[in-house]
């Protein structure tokens, strides 16, 4: 005849669940902690998810979604950066980008965010970027796999190349459209 296997006592299910929950907290921290090697940190973005929108783009392989923090938005509703100004320390902006899918529902032809593929951030900090505009740059890729992001690029000025191309918009690409 054979033992039925004992079942752990509560304090070791209990110790067990701890331990797990800490786990999953370090590793919800990595994502959170992740930072480009010099110097944005993913949790300077904190809360990006609750921006309000600026505008949508789509290419053939995304869809993206822009958003800003209030700052920068009282800048876009002031007329910046087409009144010549330029925007404020502390704009922050982000880039959701996710592959398109065509929705099934829909009886129009219309492409909807499928899986999210990365979060690209820009800051505006004259000070901290002085050499790249005033503003710094942060992508981070997504991995659905482990649900984290990963910094992608090899610093906080791997965005002034393309956005030097809209210098004389303060390095932004993305208009404020009449809502």
């Amino acid at each position: 005849m054979f033992e039925k296997p004992s079942l752990p006592s509560r304090g070791l299910r209990a110790a067990s669940a701890a331990a797990f929950g800490t786990v999953l907290t370090v590793l919800g921290g990595i994502a959170l902690a992740a930072q480009v090697p010099s110097g944005l940190a993913f949790s300077e973005f904190r809360g990006y998810e609750d921006w309000r929108v600026v505008a949508v783009s789509q290419t053939e392989e995304e869809i993206k979604v822009i958003v800003a923090n209030p700052a920068m938005i009282e800048a876009y509703r002031a007329g910046v950066p087409g009144n010549g100004k330029k925007f404020p320390d502390g704009s922050k902006i982000a880039k959701i980008r996710w592959k398109p899918q065509k929705n099934a529902e829909s009886p129009f032809p219309v492409n909807v965010p499928s899986s999210l593929v990365a979060v690209d951030f820009i800051e505006r900090d004259s000070k901290r970027f002085a050499d790249s505009g005033g503003w710094g740059y942060a992508p981070f890729n997504y991995n659905a796999t482990s649900d984290t992001f990963t910094p992608n690029g090899s610093g906080t000025k791997c965005g002034v190349a393309c956005h030097t191309a809209v210098a004389s918009k303060d390095y932004i690409f993305t208009a404020y459209p009449k809502r």
